[in-house]
Parts: C-alpha cells; sequence; structure tokens
C-alpha cells in the first residue's frame, strides 16, 4: 500500500519541485489540497495528522506551528525550513555524513540547508578525521542561483535584469551559521559571505584554507583522498579528481540531485581552496527532501531523484 505525503507549503519552489520529483511514484500518494482550502488551518490540520510522512516547505514560524498542529505520534515529519536544523529531538537529514540509519529511524527529520549542505559536505568529514582542526577560524564564500530566495527573489531578478551579483548577510548573524558550525563540530562561527547570481538555479560554495597556518592539517591531496574514501559508494557525492581551471555555474542548469565535491592545492602546498558544486533546488533542497524521505519510507534512496 502506498505512503501518504501532505507537501505544506506545496506551492512554494520547493514543495513544487518535491511534488514534481513524486508525481510518478506509485510508492506515495500526495494528499493535496485545493487553492482555497491550503491556507486553511483546519484543513491543513486535518491533512497533517492524515499523512504517513509531512514534508514542510514553509517560513521558520509556520514550520514551527505546523509541528503543533500535529496531534499523533505516528506521522512523521520533514522540515525544508531551517526551523529545526540544530533543534533537540531532530535528525539532521545529511544522510551521508550524519548517516542513513539515523535518518531511517527517526520521527523528526529536518532538511539541511542549500549553502550548509556545501559547507559541511566539504568540512565536517575532514573535521572528523582529524585532518582539519575544529578551532580554526574558517570562511565560506558562496553563490546561489536566485531561486534560492523564494518567490520574491525571484521576481525581484526577473523585473531587474541589469543586476549581476548580489551580495547579502552582511551585518553577519545569517541564520546558515548555526547549522553549520554545530554539525561540522567547529569552535567557531565561520565568516559566511553569500551571494546571488543572475541564474534560476546552481551554487558554488569554497572554503580557502591556509594549510601552511593550521595545526596538524592535512595536505591537499590528504584532503581530496579522505573525502574520496568518505563518500565512496555514494551514489549523490562525487568527490573529483581533477583541479579544473575554472568552475562554472550556468544558466541553462537543468535540476541535478547530486553533489560534487574538489579540493585544489597551491603547488608549494601552503594553501588549498575546496568547493562544492550543487543545484541549491536539488541536494540542497527538493532533492535532499526526497532522499530522506526515501530513507525514512525503506526505498532506494535514489528513487526519483536526478541524478
Amino acid at each position: 500500500m502506498a505512503s501518504t505525503v501532505f507537501i505544506d507549503g506545496a506551492a512554494g519552489t520547493t514543495g513544487l519541485e518535491i511534488a514534481d520529483r513524486l508525481a510518478t511514484r506509485p510508492e506515495f500518494e500526495l494528499i493535496t489540497l485545493g487553492e482555497d482550502r491550503r491556507k486553511d488551518d483546519a484543513a491543513r490540520a486535518e491533512a497533517l495528522n492524515a499523512a504517513d510522512f509531512v514534508i514542510l516547505c514553509l517560513p521558520d514560524e509556520a514550520a514551527k506551528a505546523a509541528v503543533g498542529m500535529i496531534r499523533n505520534d505516528t506521522t512523521r515529519v520533514i522540515d525544508a525550513s531551517s526551523a529545526h536544523r540544530t533543534a533537540p529531538g531532530w535528525t539532521y537529514g545529511f544522510a551521508e555524513v550524519i548517516g542513513h540509519e539515523a535518518i531511517a529511524g527517526a520521527r523528526f527529520v529536518s532538511n539541511p540547508g542549500c549553502y550548509p549542505t556545501g559547507f559541511l559536505g566539504l568540512v565536517a568529514p575532514l573535521v572528523r578525521a582529524g585532518l582539519l582542526p575544529a578551532d580554526w577560524p574558517y570562511v565560506c564564500h558562496a553563490v546561489s542561483g536566485y531561486s534560492g530566495g523564494g518567490k520574491a527573489l525571484i521576481a525581484r531578478f526577473e523585473a531587474e535584469p541589469d543586476i549581476a551579483y548580489r551580495a547579502y548577510g552582511l551585518a553577519m548573524g545569517h541564520k546558515h551559521v548555526p547549522e553549520m558550525k554545530t554539525h561540522a563540530g567547529l569552535a567557531h562561527d565561520p565568516i559566511f559571505a553569500p551571494a546571488v547570481v543572475p541564474a534560476h538555479r546552481g551554487m558554488l560554495v569554497e572554503v580557502p584554507l591556509h594549510l601552511a597556518l593550521m595545526d596538524k592539517a592535512g595536505s591537499a591531496d590528504e584532503l581530496r583522498a579522505a573525502l574520496a574514501e568518505f563518500y565512496a559508494g555514494s551514489p549523490i557525492v562525487t568527490v573529483a579528481p581533477d583541479a579544473p581551471g575554472e568552475l562554472l555555474l550556468l544558466r541553462s542548469m537543468e535540476p541535478n540531485d547530486g553533489l560534487t565535491l574538489r579540493v585544489v592545492g597551491a603547488a608549494d602546498g601552503a594553501q588549498a581552496r575546496m568547493a562544492a558544486v550543487l543545484d541549491n533546488l536539488g541536494k540542497g533542497a527538493s532533492g535532499a527532501a526526497v532522499q530522506n524521505l526515501n530513507i525514512m519510507a525503506g526505498l532506494d534512496e535514489t528513487a526519483g531523484l536526478r541524478l
């Protein structure tokens, strides 16, 4: 029998892409609300409590309120907002880093943020292995397609075609920072410098490293080899062996649920640049939610993904 799934916030960018990935899946039956009922709390509460799985694609406070509307002890929840990514009682839904078993047995799973997926995919395994120090003041530079900002930012970029680059979060304190610090096991908040470029989707996350100044850091080759070993056998995360002269985000990028990691070192070994390339709407949002849903339902984690 198919498991029932209710996407609360199905009209948003993330919700639409999740629904699209589930549309042809016989393992799941979507509970949907008409346009006149999708913001009706009584109708939402009924759907939240009727579903085997709920995927929340809502602003943070609305996601917390939705969880509070669940009155049973059986509905399992995947929250795509940032509301529960460091909250007690929630399992962080980065399967490759946290472990598939933890997600498979969890009732409440918080979907990782798009930028943290790139940062943690690079940093967390290396800190855990002792090849990067936990007490280093890390910096993370990142650019994303404008779809990551939701409908308002999409509308702005489409209405203002002269925008070439939008840096934001300049006052620090971005909501992704606690997630990045906590799940990488860091002693200090990383400096996070996000930006948006005029492409609908796609993301590049970079972590530059002063290897020569770090205590007991691995070489670039050792870092790359450790990542390759950590993700060996993953159908979703790839560690590239090459050192390209450039990395590009293309405006024509098709939906993709994979994650590609790279480590490039200076000739003298003193510095390195680690980079993650992903689709902010794929492994950075909707693809990760579907992967977590698959794992929680006991299915092949790649079912319905675009790889």
